[in-house]
């Protein structure tokens, strides 16, 4: 069957023509949408064929192997030619004067798309879903794979078509679709500083009182005898004798511990070198200094073991 010298076959609509820039024929409203400029006669078939409405048709580049989908906006182009939005000519790598295949198609209602801006700068749109959503109304369709034009304030955004739902290709004409957005081709994410590292206490540290200093203690070593014997009675390491808040408790009346008194009472005898004991200075003037304390102990052990009395041998004359 041939109509207006252009063959047409089967029960579905399918011709070849050439296409052209829309700034051919001065439309430059088709630049914000989707929609292509086909001649009288394809009118004429579609109409015979009850194809149903919005008409949409399948756009592709053999050449190229690319496919793409649109509308339809009129049908006032010279025979053999359409004339398309220039970008759609671009996302398809097709020139001017150059052979595109053109198909009736029946497409879903789309569900959901996912959209990809190629520069971040779609982002600093005061609303770009606003924006977004008045452009697509120019729009029949959407094609996975394509790359859409978004015009605002004099400035171009083009934007991939990532994914849709239900199908590879779908109809945005009346129909609730959810849109999402994937991050722009050139987002880099920030790169964030290195923390400082900062040394963190243990509870135990943090609760831990600062360490007292060691008090200095006078008189706190050991004493020796002069004879190499070992002595009965240590000192307690740490007293000190000249300190006053730190004094032994009394077992008598004279205000001496026993072995205090033993020592003081003995040292002469003993061998031993006492240093800071009272007992051997006089008191006040006019006054008597009370004898110290006697240990029924000390006594005791002296008696039943002879200590060593230095110089205590005869004597001799060199006379003879």
């Amino acid at each position: 069957m041939f109509f207006d010298r252009y063959a047409y076959h089967g029960t579905s609509f399918e011709q070849t023509y050439r296409c052209y820039p829309a700034s051919f024929i001065e439309k430059p409203q088709l630049e914000s949408g989707d929609k292509i400029i086909m001649p009288p006669s394809a009118l004429d078939r579609l109409a015979s064929l009850h194809i149903d409405y919005p008409m949409l048709f399948e756009l592709q580049n053999v050449a190229a192997e690319r496919v793409s989908h649109c509308g339809v906006l009129e049908f006032i182009a010279e025979e053999g030619m359409i004339y398309m939005p220039y970008w759609m000519m671009e996302n398809m790598l097709l020139q001017e004067g150059d052979i595109v295949q053109v198909k009736n198609a029946t497409l879903p209602k789309g569900t959901y798309v996912k959209l990809q801006p190629h520069t971040m700068d779609f982002l600093d749109i005061s609303n770009p879903k606003a924006i977004l959503e008045t452009t697509l109304r120019n729009f029949s369709c959407l094609t996975t794979g394509d790359s859409i034009m978004v015009a605002y304030n004099n400035k171009k955004y083009y934007i991939d078509i990532v994914e849709t739902k239900p199908a590879h290709a779908i109809s945005i004409i009346e129909t609730d679709c959810e849109v999402d957005f994937a991050p722009p081709l050139d987002y880099k994410e920030p790169v964030r500083p290195p923390a400082p590292v900062t040394a963190s206490k243990t509870p135990a540290q943090a609760e831990e009182p600062p360490a007292e200093e060691p008090k200095f203690n006078a008189f706190t070593g050991v004493g020796r005898r002069l004879d190499g014997k070992t002595m009965r009675s240590e000192p307690q390491p740490g007293a000190s004798f000249g300190s006053k808040d730190k004094q032994p408790q009394v077992s008598n009346g004279g205000g001496q511990t026993p072995a205090a008194a033993s020592q003081g009472g003995n040292r002469q005898t003993q061998g031993k070198l006492v240093f800071g004991s009272n007992s051997s200075r006089a008191g006040p003037k006019g006054k008597e200094t009370k004898e110290p304390a006697i240990n029924p102990k000390s006594e005791l052990e002296k008696k039943e073991k002879p200590k060593f009395q230095p110089f205590s041998g005869k004597k001799y004359s060199f006379k003879g």
